[in-house]
């Protein structure tokens, strides 16, 4: 079944955000960034995620929305639904109609999507790598590197609109062979929504199997 994680998409987002800036281009370019999302009570995006695996042969595709307002998000794909509203998670698993839940952590960066535009000041260095027109719009490339040898991510390449400071896309490369294709196909600033938006209701899941993990 081809699912995205909530640890994949928010690691891979945050990881975006995770860098030492030591290039003076790339700082100015990822701060300009980082302004303007921060500007924003809240934003949702549309993203497609593409894994691929030359040495296995995988090739996966999804695609899903995520909406953030501050420590809150909901991220949704065709299989499953993650809510957090900063104290706890629900993962709605659709196919088996269940709900887990689960306390947030507020100390695991990988859970905390209102981070991922201030974050860029350690454990990354970043270089600035050219200019390339990413489906027809032109952007800076960015390529950050963990100072962390360990780190599982070992290159992320960012794709930043030159006419807006967006992120159009970004690529993750790991260790594994793995590499995680993240594009942005929608981006709504400020969309119209209350917290009642991040909290499961189970009157709205007929007859749904409640799993508490607290």
């Amino acid at each position: 079944m081809k699912r995205i994680t909530l640890f994949v998409f928010i690691i891979a987002v945050s990881v975006v955000q995770l860098a030492q800036a030591q290039d003076p281009k790339a700082r100015q370019i990822l701060d300009a960034m980082s302004k303007k999302y921060q500007s924003m009570k809240v934003f949702r995006a549309d993203f497609n995620q593409t894994l691929e695996n030359t040495s296995s042969k995988t090739k996966e595709n999804v695609e899903g929305e995520i909406t953030v307002m501050g420590n809150k998000f909901r991220l949704k794909t065709e299989d499953q639904e993650i809510i957090n509203n900063g104290n706890t998670i629900w993962t709605y698993i659709k196919s088996e109609n269940e709900v887990n839940i689960s306390e947030n952590d507020p100390e695991d960066e990988g859970m905390t999507p209102n981070k991922i535009f201030t974050m860029y000041k350690k454990g990354y260095k970043s270089a600035y790598v050219e200019e390339a027109k990413v489906d027809g719009e032109l952007c800076d490339v960015i390529e950050l590197s963990p100072e962390d040898r360990n780190d599982p991510v070992f290159k992320v390449r960012l794709n930043i609109s030159k006419k807006d400071k967006s992120l159009k896309s970004w690529v993750m490369f790991r260790n594994n062979g793995n590499r995680y294709t993240y594009s942005i196909t929608d981006f709504t600033p400020n969309p119209n929504v209350d917290n009642n938006y991040f909290a499961f209701d189970k009157t709205k899941f007929k007859g749904v199997k409640v799993i508490d993990l607290r």
